[in-house]
């Protein structure tokens, strides 16, 4: 008797809270695994109720900062490079696309993979979205069934001055290497090539000088047109989320902890 009253009053018990942890760390484990796995293939879930929920770990002054970048921030252009072998030069593009407010940038790695050098990036990989393909075939159809006009930036091939360039037009500027500017695949798919006018000896820029003198200009003449340019909000809410999640720390386990409480938010 006192075995049965000692295995229901304390073992029992126990075995009863062993459970409920060993569930507790197995929906957790697995939510964290799904929240990795989604943050791999680069997809953000717009759940406002989470929005909020990361929004309260923020700072006042975080919060308006992320309000004023992505009142500036646009879709209208998009920039490309293909098979820049500097990793420097790619970063940079990339500190440049956050400067002027791009929000995409596109990699093409079909001879030279390469990670961002964050020193270089100066942070910038934070807050601009990071797009790789291992063929500019791949590239070109993505970004033309997504509405833009692919642009050479070439200093020959019968290039249009940058003063003249058309900004009304959703246009992925496409850079390639100095020393051996862009592939045929690139020239030939073109809708438009660009140059900057140059007036010495040399013929060619850095590829990370070219696309800030390119994006400052078209960004500027952008906004001074009508053209619609401003993000959607629900493209304003994602990187919300996505800039929320790139500066809170532990932020797996915040979600994973909120998904708990509110299951049916997943």
């Amino acid at each position: 008797m006192c075995i049965i009253v000692i295995f229901l009053q304390v073992v029992l018990p126990l075995v009863f809270l062993l459970i409920c942890h060993l569930y507790q760390y197995l929906v957790t484990s697995y939510i964290l695994t799904f929240i990795l796995y989604l943050q791999k293939q680069a997809i953000i879930i717009l759940d406002l109720d989470l929005l909020e929920h990361l929004q309260s770990f923020l700072t006042d002054r975080r919060k308006e900062t992320f309000e004023s970048v992505l009142s500036k921030r646009t879709r209208h252009f998009t920039v490309v490079t293909e098979d820049v072998y500097q990793l420097h030069n790619t970063s940079a593009v990339m500190r440049s696309c956050d400067v002027f407010g791009i929000q995409d940038l596109s990699i093409v790695e079909q001879a030279n993979a390469k990670s961002i050098d964050k020193e270089i990036a100066m942070g910038a990989q934070k807050w601009v979205n990071l797009h790789r393909y291992n063929t500019v075939d791949t590239c070109i159809d993505t970004l033309k069934s997504q509405g833009y006009q692919i642009v050479a930036t070439s200093p020959h091939h019968q290039s249009v001055a940058l003063h003249d360039f058309d900004v009304t037009k959703k246009s992925a500027f496409f850079f390639g290497t100095e020393r051996d500017g862009l592939s045929k695949t690139v020239l030939d798919q073109a809708g438009v090539s660009l140059k900057i006018p140059m007036y010495g000896f040399t013929e060619s820029l850095n590829i990370s000088v070219s696309a800030a003198i390119i994006l400052q200009y078209v960004v500027t003449k952008l906004k001074q047109s009508d053209v619609d340019w401003s993000l959607t909000p629900d493209q304003k809410n994602i990187l919300r989320i996505l800039w929320a999640k790139k500066t809170i720390r532990s932020v797996d386990d915040i979600i994973a902890r909120f998904y708990l409480k509110h299951p049916k938010q997943q």
